[in-house]
């Protein structure tokens, strides 16, 4: 189980296979586990680094709560610094999302592509009230329920009605494992989050996927993403909800390798 020091954070991760370096960050309730399909297929062409994000799976809490995706984006600088990457592709899902989208803001030099998965525009997309009202059950599911109860609650709304029982059954494993300091730190972070300066600053090309039967980011926060970056392909995968790289991993997998394919990398 491999760890490097970034920063201030003992950061645990997952890393496959040979080629261009491959970067995937999870969402609010997962951790480097949930990406075991994509790393075992596409370290046929990449070096596949999965990492568990400060608060999450192996990698150490915050000792201070996070209030911005910036504060991730930051320590995944020095994560890839430490693992002495120039450049990287980097998937981002959901929560995943918010830091790759900063990152890629903040340090472009870094960034040869960019996928966005199931992407969030957090409190941006929301009222004043509801948007507090959002982080506030956050705060309260994670005070006052354990965190298999939480998966228990939580995990339905992430699977489409077509998901195996062998999917929801290891989301709900993987979701059992989230920490306050990491649950709590990400609902500061979409709490406080608009990706529109950002955006502003993202010229590689970009790759956007979700699934058509999302109900945590459906399809529309997907297309806002595609509409307001000028060099972007958006997939639709049918039958999926939230998690649909876990639903349907073939069809991720596949889209992720035409991408990078159509860019003459590999």
């Amino acid at each position: 189980m491999p760890f490097v020091q970034a920063g201030d954070f003992q950061i645990h991760y997952v890393i496959e296979g040979q080629g261009e370096p491959l970067v995937l960050l999870h969402g609010l309730g997962n951790n480097s586990r949930s990406w075991k399909n994509q790393v075992e297929s596409l370290k046929e062409h990449f070096t596949v680094i999965a990492w568990d994000a400060p608060g999450y799976g192996k990698s150490s809490d915050q000792k201070v709560e996070f209030q911005s995706f910036i504060e991730f984006a930051d320590v995944l600088k020095q994560f890839i610094d430490a693992l002495s990457y120039e450049t990287v592709f980097l998937l981002g899902h959901s929560m995943g999302s918010g830091i790759s989208v900063e990152f890629c803001a903040k340090y472009p030099e870094k960034v040869k592509g960019l996928i966005l998965a199931s992407s969030t525009r957090g409190g941006f997309a929301l009222t004043e009230e509801e948007n507090k009202k959002r982080r506030d059950d956050r705060y309260y599911m994670i005070d006052n329920l354990n965190p298999k109860e939480i998966a228990k609650l939580r995990v339905p709304n992430l699977l489409s009605p077509y998901a195996s029982e062998e999917v929801k059954k290891e989301a709900e494993e993987i979701m059992a494992q989230i920490r306050p300091s990491g649950y709590r730190s990400v609902a500061n972070c979409l709490y406080h989050f608009n990706p529109m300066n950002a955006l502003k600053n993202i010229a590689v090309r970009t790759l956007i996927i979700c699934g058509e039967l999302d109900r945590v980011t459906p399809v529309s926060e997907s297309q806002f993403f595609h509409e307001q970056l000028s060099y972007s392909t958006m997939y639709i995968i049918p039958k999926t909800g939230h998690l649909c790289y876990q639903e349907d991993p073939e069809s991720f997998n596949e889209i992720i390798f035409t991408y990078v394919k159509e860019i003459k990398v590999i």
